[in-house]
């Protein structure tokens, strides 16, 4: 269960379909909610940053 106060970081393919669900959270009451602005598509775009492909 999330605290009001935890650290959301909410993200999608590129950051535009995440920011209505940062609105929700804050309208919801939670304080501490962050968009990864780059989203998916900047993620990959290091190779240093770690991705699960296949099963697991």
């Amino acid at each position: 269960k999330l605290g009001k106060d935890d650290a959301i970081i909410v993200y999608c393919g590129s950051g535009v379909s995440a920011c209505p669900n940062v609105i929700a959270l804050e309208e919801a009451g939670f304080s501490n909610v962050r968009l990864y602005s780059g989203s998916w598509s900047d993620w990959v775009s290091y190779e240093e940053n770690p991705v699960a492909t296949g099963e697991e």
